[in-house]
């Protein structure tokens, strides 16, 4: 009984393992506890493992590569069209097992231990942010409750509201004005958090050569720069640079049949976050174009034709073509550079 590949479906405490021959015949179908797994594949012949690209997968690979085999993450959405019929641990594995050995396939990079841990602070960044986000405005509108309006943005919270619960004139009971500042002081930790947080990954950057090269590109800051390093890996793993765009889903959905193309509005897939600060990073560039007025250079003439929200997708999805060929073939950026 010789193994050649196994789809392992991950889970919480019991994993499902789904093992074929070279002929493609199902020789194991094995129910494994987590303190098994390890054991499992330790002993057991190189092989190909195909993984969901899901909580832990990451880690479950580099455990497995440093093993000897051959471990491949997919999206979960490639994966669901081999399920036969009903949903379970065992038909999910052989799915799996199935899905990694088509030809058409296409795999998740594997991430190594300091690029988890960078997209770790930004998604803790992430989450402060939000959390900052959501406690102005639970202030903004107990005070709206008392008539008391504060202008929308988060600084006019820090700048405005502290002189309002200690006027004297206003009309609020001692209760509410105790509440206030300890929601204050709240938001004051929440907004001290996202600094430091900050500050690690804008240290991460500084020493990180691709990250820095990057950050010379219009639209990308620290943050944006480092996200895109940490999550992307190696570049090579996309063909070309509108590979790499779909890939952030900054390429129209398509929709044709009967050899008549119809395009939609993008496709909204892969990693929100990157796709969000990439367009964010073309909304600034957008704005400082429109200020200098270049009426020779093609995001102007862009702007002039198309709506700003529509320009700021095109100019996202140039951008993301200019990082992946800088990341392939290791080199600075060139604001006048023009293809030979």
């Amino acid at each position: 009984m010789k193994i050649t590949t196994i789809g392992l479906d991950l889970a919480k405490n019991v994993f499902q393992v789904h093992g074929v021959n070279e002929h493609g015949k199902a020789v194991l179908r094995k129910q494994l506890r987590r303190d098994q797994v390890a054991a499992f594949f330790a002993n057991l012949p190189a092989c190909l493992v195909g993984i969901e690209a899901c909580a832990s997968a990451h880690h479950w690979a580099r455990k497995l590569q440093s093993m000897g085999h051959t471990v491949k993450l997919m999206a979960p959405q490639f994966v669901k069209p081999y399920v036969k019929s009903n949903k379970n641990d065992a038909a999910d594995a052989e799915a799996i097992c199935e899905a990694v050995s088509r030809p058409s396939m296409r795999f998740v990079p594997i991430k190594n231990i300091e690029q988890q841990a960078v997209l770790a602070l930004h998604r803790a960044r992430q989450g402060f942010v939000k959390a900052r986000t959501a406690q102005a405005n639970q202030i903004r509108g107990l005070l709206g409750e008392y008539g008391l309006i504060v202008p929308q943005g988060i600084h006019y919270i820090a700048d405005r509201v502290p002189a309002l619960i200690e006027d004297a004139a206003v009309e609020l009971p001692g209760a509410f004005r105790l509440l206030i500042s300890r929601l204050l002081d709240h938001l004051k930790v929440l907004h001290q958090q996202v600094d430091e947080i900050e500050a690690q990954i804008k240290a991460w950057h500084r020493a990180n050569d691709a990250s820095r090269r990057l950050e010379k590109v219009p639209g990308i800051g620290p943050l944006t720069a480092s996200a895109l390093v940490a999550t992307v890996g190696d570049a090579k793993n996309f063909d070309n640079g509108r590979q790499f765009a779909a890939w952030l889903g900054l390429v129209p959905r398509q929709h044709s049949s009967g050899g008549k193309a119809n395009l939609l509005g993008m496709s909204k897939r892969g990693d929100a976050y990157l796709r969000t600060m990439l367009i964010h990073g073309a909304r600034s560039v957008i704005f400082r174009s429109t200020q200098r007025a270049d009426t020779e250079s093609w995001l102007f003439k862009l702007t002039t034709r198309r709506n700003k929200n529509i320009a700021a997708v095109a100019l996202a999805n140039k951008t993301a073509r200019t990082i992946w060929a800088l990341l392939v073939h290791d080199r600075e950026f060139r604001p006048g550079y023009a293809a030979a």
